[in-house]
């Protein structure tokens, strides 16, 4: 089959070649992809050198059971599918991936397979931040900094759904997208310091950027709840090395590495089939492009999702 595989030795990192087809063991599926899509946890955990076992990056995966290893009683050959495989080894850069039979769901016949494929490691993160350690509720006052990308118009959307109040933050590229998206008041950095705002939140998404914390900090109403999900080096490190301190009292500094929990991909799969949440599509690329395709969302401007479509 052909994949793109990571060649640490090479001028290309990333190479476009035939591999084995993998072989799915007990418990797990083999997948026949149709499209995935690219997700900083991709692009990141290259520059760190840190490689999937297979050497095959992308997490997120829609396709078709190709054939079922022993034990697999829930899916059958044929069965549209779609997961985040990043917590099993990832390797959707593919034409075929194996997955743990319970790291996917059934792709909603509403979806093609290259919304599917938008969906999962991007989606999971931003109702994992914002209701699950977030406590978004009807009313609260949200910031989303980084509002353009594949995290963020998530975010924008469902703070929408839980009828949130929403401030969002982003080039001007993406202002108008944002304000379609559902936020009520958006800020355009490259014209505007949004951390002068005398408005103070709720809660606070951070997806882009490299504030300080404790300008965040400020930002927050009492009680209030600052969430990292990504954003410059640097900005992650200071929220993993000094949020706890920074939430003594009550106002909390937390960050959030989501995890593949198929009830989180359900809840937005079925909102997605229903109308009401879309996953935004910047840019498609075929899988021996992948190499571009990765290195344009490295850029950290695309406006939603990067895909890959692989059939």
């Amino acid at each position: 089959m052909k994949a793109v595989i990571y060649n640490k030795k090479g001028a290309e990192k990333l190479v476009y070649t035939d591999v084995e087809k993998p072989v799915p063991r007990e418990n797990e599926v083999l997948i026949k992809v149709i499209a995935s899509s690219v997700n900083a946890a991709d692009y990141r955990s290259m520059r760190l050198g840190i490689v999937p076992k297979r050497k095959i990056f992308g997490a997120d995966v829609a396709g078709r059971i190709e054939s079922v290893g022993k034990g697999v009683s829930h899916w059958k050959t044929g069965d549209e599918v779609m997961g985040d495989l990043s917590g099993s080894g990832f390797g959707c850069f593919a034409e075929y991936t194996l997955a743990p039979e319970n790291k996917v769901i059934q792709k909603p016949a509403e979806l093609s397979f290259a919304e599917a494929a938008a969906i999962p490691l991007a989606a999971m993160t931003a109702i994992q931040a914002m209701r699950n350690k977030g406590k978004i509720q009807k009313g609260h006052k949200v910031l989303i900094v980084g509002s353009g990308g594949g995290v963020g118009t998530f975010a924008v959307q469902l703070a929408r759904h839980f009828g949130a109040e929403i401030t969002a933050v982003c080039s001007t590229r993406n202002a108008e997208q944002s304000k379609m998206l559902g936020a009520q008041t958006v800020i355009d950095y490259t014209k505007e310091d949004f951390t002068r705002t005398r408005q103070r939140f709720d809660l606070i998404l951070a997806v882009n950027g490299n504030e300080a914390l404790l300008t965040y900090r400020r930002l927050l109403e009492p009680g209030g709840r600052y969430l990292m999900v990504g954003g410059a080096m640097t900005q992650i490190l200071k929220s993993l090395l000094f949020g706890k301190l920074l939430s003594l009292g009550k106002k909390k500094m937390l960050a959030v590495s989501a995890k593949a929990n198929m009830a989180d991909l359900e809840f937005i799969a079925t909102r997605v089939a229903k109308g009401q949440i879309r996953p935004v599509i910047d840019r498609t690329y075929t899988l021996e492009q992948t190499p571009e395709a990765m290195e344009y969302a490295n850029t950290g401007h695309a406006q939603g999702k990067v895909l890959i479509k692989v059939e």
